[in-house]
């Protein structure tokens, strides 16, 4: 069954977030707790994990690289995000630069979602037990508390 565009592009755009809140809790320290009504503390994830020496050079090794594959693989997203939707807005919409551009956001997605899975599994196996069953519960509990952009736009 063919799926209306309009449908590919809202799940592209919410995989796109979906992947935005992996890198956000792969890349941003984690808290213990997170205050109710706020965002939650920053909190530095090397020692929120209790990295020892060797684990923390092995770490910022690893995070180098990976924040800027991130970094740019976001611009590229961003970028072709922006054209989708002023293709969409265009008085005159084009279906195939439309579909063209949902592609190109879907590739880099899938991209992206790789290198977040290839980090997550070099961490795990640079951890500990306890660091990973610390990092597992994090990362849970950040899935289940954030919402996306479109949501809080929506709440508000």
């Amino acid at each position: 069954m063919k799926n209306p565009a309009w449908i590919r592009t809202l799940l592209a755009i919410s995989l796109a977030l979906n992947l935005g809140v992996v890198a956000a809790l792969v890349l941003r320290p984690a808290p213990d707790t997170v205050p109710e009504g706020g965002a939650p503390p920053v909190v530095h994830l090397p020692e929120y994990l209790k990295l020892t020496p060797e684990q923390r050079a092995r770490w910022e090794g690893m995070e180098t690289p990976f924040l800027h594959d991130l970094s740019s693989n976001w611009s590229d997203i961003r970028r072709h995000r922006e054209a989708l939707v002023r293709h969409i807005f265009a008085d005159a919409p084009e279906r195939t630069a439309i579909d063209a551009e949902q592609a190109a956001i879907a590739r880099l997605q899938a991209a992206q979602q790789q290198r977040v899975i290839d980090q997550l599994l070099a961490e795990r196996a640079m951890l500990d037990d306890a660091q990973r069953t610390r990092l597992l519960q994090l990362l849970l509990t950040r899935y289940a508390e954030e919402a996306t952009e479109e949501e809080m736009l929506h709440r508000k």
